[in-house]
């Protein structure tokens, strides 16, 4: 059975999101990485056990999917660009209610019962499922249940304000997996809910 994993970037107090305007990741969508060789490399490795990606609708549309894809054709041979050679041959999912067909390859739309779509990718033997999306995708997913492992990318940055992923329901108690400091000041930890 596949596990659903939710990576998340966060500041170092718990905001997954700040006003517009202010940059506060080591990495955003582009080429430009602050991220340090060893956490590309484990980066890497975490993504080889991915083989399906679950997309919020408006993750897709603000082009998550093309701007990978062109990551993928425009550094073919640099090692840290692997996991978007990977995301282009995975599997795609994305959630939405409001998108009657997808425009993305080897991508399709799941609408309706989220719960229920979810369980039903988890039933796959391959790969994991990774999850990207905003604080409210991820919110949704966390309060129905459905998140197996959270990857948290911590930023070090404060933001003292901005969008959270758990504000209602979820879980009460995590099982620490795994912690790792890296030298540009990221710190990267896997949790599972305790059963």
């Amino acid at each position: 059975m596949k596990k659903l994993i939710l990576q998340m970037q966060m500041s170092v107090d718990g905001f997954v999101g700040a006003d517009e305007g202010h940059r506060w990741q080591l990495w955003e969508w582009g080429d430009d990485s602050a991220w340090d060789e060893e956490l590309k490399r484990d980066f890497n490795a975490i993504f080889e056990t991915i083989d399906t990606i679950l997309l919020s609708r408006k993750m897709a549309e603000e082009g998550y999917l093309t701007h990978w894809g062109n990551a993928a054709s425009k550094y073919p041979r640099d090692r840290f660009f692997a996991f978007a050679q990977r995301i282009v041959e995975a599997e795609k999912v994305v959630a939405s209610d409001k998108l009657g067909a997808s425009r993305w390859e080897r991508t399709r739309i799941v609408s309706g019962d989220l719960p229920r779509e979810v369980n039903a990718l988890k039933q796959g033997e391959d790969g994991d499922i990774a999850v990207f999306g905003g604080a409210g995708f991820a919110s949704a997913l966390i309060a129905a249940g459905l998140v197996d492992e959270f990857q948290l990318f911590i930023n070090p940055a404060v933001l003292g304000s901005g969008r959270r992923i758990v504000d209602k329901g979820g879980f009460s108690r995590l099982k620490l997996l795994g912690s790792k400091p890296y030298a540009c000041g990221m710190l990267v930890s896997r949790y599972a809910p305790v059963q």
